[in-house]
């Protein structure tokens, strides 16, 4: 672990990353490509009203945005597989960084597969619809799995009081840059409805564009970034990585603030990110919203959260880690009952007033985690990359738990509005198991 913070133009690089990979988050997870695949999979009448949203996947019928989020679990799992063998692999060879450019070819070669998923012909669900699935799922390894690499080099290159501030100034380039794509996106598209091409062409040329500006900015990272200085490389065995994340474990659980911290993680997490893997689909599933709202929605939310991400840096460094979360736990279970109201009631207007406070929490709760998990690593700890191995284990079995209930809810339900009970619970919980977390690592460190 860093005791200084590196310099500028090396912290600057690192940050890069989060503006070069975040716009997979943005334009394929969060606005174009959910109401692509929403729209090409559904078949609804004149006033929007769907009158079919199932689709046959492995001779098995699934409701569209449930396949969805089956699809994204399974790729968590994976995920959740391949981090403590390439960690443990990374931390003793000290090659962290061609993990995270396998990883980022991976996911942004994925993203430009997804061009060849284009509807079907006069109603039927799209003849590619598994290659798309097959598109998503690797996409999603490839962000995901490239995370637990670019996270461990915040410890590397940032002293402990600089956390919060560098964790916060990724986060925001990463909104910045990914609404920057997503603004042009949205011109492209409308220039060419304008000029008559089909509805289907745009989307999937921002599929590439998206491919194209993760693959370009993460050069940043991959040049200016050093790796860590280690011993003499030794030999990395399979099996060693799980024995490595079984020593994180026993190091977290022998440490009451890191118990106590990725226990309350672990569920306010599985809240998150179900919602904003899912608001786009609430949107147009429920509330009939059309993409000319809904990506501009998105994109609103984006800007907001940038401020958020400071923001609530800013409170960290006032009153400590744990308030900071705190308050933007409550205020995450706030949006958790006002949604389903706006869903019970179909107010659009309510959907955007629900969307401004995703954005002010989204980004701050995100960067707060990170930072705050950074602060609880043993001081003089160099295998920084499999104590983010178990991390992101923690969290993507969360977000499998997470997606995996609202779906599940959804597909034996009336629809996805009952699904919200499930995810206020985990907000709950959350918020209940950190209230015990005392650590002077945490606190403010305002002078």
């Amino acid at each position: 672990m860093s005791k200084i913070t590196l310099s500028k133009k090396i912290v600057n690089s690192w940050c890069m990353y989060d503006w070069a990979n975040s716009v997979y988050n943005l334009v394929i997870c969060s606005a174009i490509y959910p109401i692509y695949y929403e729209s090409i999979t559904s078949v609804k009448d004149a006033d929007k009203n769907i009158i079919k949203d199932t689709v046959m996947f492995l001779g098995m019928e699934f409701k569209n945005t449930v396949l969805s989020m089956y699809a994204l679990s399974f790729s968590f799992l994976i995920v959740c597989f391949l981090s403590p063998i390439l960690s443990s692999i990374a931390d003793t060879r000290g090659n962290k960084k061609s993990f995270l450019k396998f990883f980022c070819y991976l996911g942004a070669t994925a993203c430009a597969g997804l061009y060849f998923l284009v509807p079907g012909i006069s109603g039927e669900q799209p003849a590619m619809l598994g290659w798309g699935i097959f598109c998503m799922v690797m996409a999603s390894i490839g962000f995901w799995g490239g995370l637990v690499f670019y996270n461990s080099f915040l410890p590397d290159i940032a002293s402990h009081d600089d956390m919060d501030k560098i964790s916060a100034r990724g986060f925001s380039l990463g909104y910045l840059g990914s609404s920057i794509l997503l603004i042009l996106c949205l011109v492209f598209i409308t220039i060419m409805k304008n000029i008559g091409y089909p509805n289907s062409f745009a989307p999937r040329i921002c599929f590439l564009a998206v491919a194209v500006w993760w693959v370009s900015f993460a050069q940043i990272l991959f040049y200016n970034v050093p790796e860590q200085k280690i011993g003499p490389r030794i030999r990395a065995s399979i099996f060693k990585g799980f024995h490595k994340l079984h020593d994180v474990y026993k190091n977290a659980m022998a440490s009451k603030s890191m118990k106590i911290f990725l226990s309350s993680f672990f569920f306010y997490n599985m809240g998150v990110q179900t919602v904003m893997q899912v608001a786009v689909y609430f949107g147009a599933k429920l509330l009939k919203l059309p993409d000319t709202k809904l990506i501009p929605t998105v994109l609103t939310i984006q800007f907001v959260a940038i401020a958020g991400s400071f923001l609530f840096s800013y409170i960290s460094k006032m009153f400590g880690n744990k308030l900071s979360l705190s308050i933007a736990i409550i205020i995450w279970c706030g949006v958790c009952v006002s949604a389903w109201f706006v869903a019970e009631y179909e107010s659009e207007s309510g959907f955007y007033m629900i969307a401004f406070f995703v954005g002010l929490v989204m980004g701050g709760i995100q960067s707060l985690s990170r930072a705050t998990y950074s602060k609880l690593i043993p001081e003089g700890t160099h295998d920084t990359a499999s104590f983010f191995s178990f991390y992101d284990i923690t969290e993507k079995i969360a977000m499998v738990i997470g997606l995996f209930l609202f779906a599940f809810i959804e597909q034996h339900s009336d629809g996805m509005q009952n699904s919200l009970f499930a995810v206020m619970i985990f907000f709950i919980l959350g918020f209940l198991l950190l209230i015990p977390l005392k650590d002077n690592r945490l606190k403010a460190y305002k002078q």
